[in-house]
């Protein structure tokens, strides 16, 4: 069992779902963009384990506070202090952080920018620098794989059903499930506010963080990271090839590095037991 509502953070309201006791040890899911990136299987074996499960949707996304995608108003450290702030909201004590995608930028710039909110770090199918051109040592998406992504006609963002089938084809060409792909933009869909093209987009692919101010860098701030680290990554990743997560690992310190052999982008439910087990380990 599962409960939403919407926490007001920052001068913002930040759509959230709980699993688990009210008085566990707070886990908490940065979205990335949406709280859906994380697996319900996950959420709820990690609620099993003994934790309350917070995940959110990041500002523009779901059933977070909605404004314009096209032109956000804020930038990535403001959503890492929206984490912050989240976190002392829900209560408890510093919850363990976790972020996906785009939210692991978030993650790891709330644990540097707020020493102290948070007592344990996750990060997931992310790299240490912001959405762009790469570091020169970080290998970058894959050519072939993004040209078949984006040279494609974008879906009619009016009709679910175009929306949902197009997210099917590109979970295809990532290597993912297309048929969970596909069920998991209909709920993204079922929760986007408002029809307008440019929020549809911001919900399923996350367009918002390309117009986003991500500046300055932080990746030569990693090894200040004093909280126990996981990086977890697929090795078939080609949006994020996992060398972005190896250096992730060696640069924090005393990182752990979970690659998992037969995931390519999307976190499958079937690693939800491993990602679990790993992130309920001291």
């Amino acid at each position: 069992m599962s409960t939403t509502e919407a926490v007001e953070v920052n001068g913002v309201a930040l759509g959230v779902e709980s699993f688990g006791p009210q008085g566990a040890p707070l886990v908490l899911l940065v979205g990335g963009t949406t709280m859906l990136s994380w697996p319900d299987e996950l959420c709820e074996r990690l609620a099993a384990g003994g934790r309350r499960v917070v995940r959110y949707d990041l500002r523009d996304s779901g059933e977070s506070t909605t404004a314009d995608p096209t032109e956000p108003g804020y930038t990535l450290r403001d959503l890492a202090a929206d984490a912050a702030a989240l976190a002392g909201a829900l209560g408890g004590g510093p919850p363990h952080l976790a972020g996906i995608g785009v939210g692991g930028m978030v993650a790891q710039v709330a644990v540097l920018d707020h020493p102290g909110a948070f007592s344990a770090l996750t990060l997931v199918g992310t790299r240490p620098v912001a959405p762009g051109p790469p570091d020169p040592d970080l290998p970058d998406h894959d050519p072939v794989v993004m040209g078949q992504l984006f040279g494609r006609q974008l879906p009619d963002w009016s009709d679910r059903a175009s929306v949902t089938e197009s997210a099917a084809v590109g979970a295809e060409i990532l290597g993912d499930d297309p048929a969970a792909a596909r069920t998991l933009a209909g709920r993204i869909w079922d929760r986007t506010p408002g029809a307008a093209p440019p929020v549809r987009a911001a919900n399923h692919l996350g367009t918002v963080f390309a117009r986003l101010d991500c500046t300055p860098r932080w990746r030569e701030r990693l090894p200040g990271i004093a909280v126990p680290t996981l990086v977890v990554h697929g090795a078939r990743d080609r949006f994020f090839p996992v060398g972005n997560a190896e250096a992730l690992a060696r640069e924090i310190p005393n990182a752990r590095l979970l690659v998992l052999p037969n995931t390519a982008t999307a976190l499958p439910p079937e690693a939800a037991e491993q990602v679990a087990t790993a992130m309920l380990t001291p």
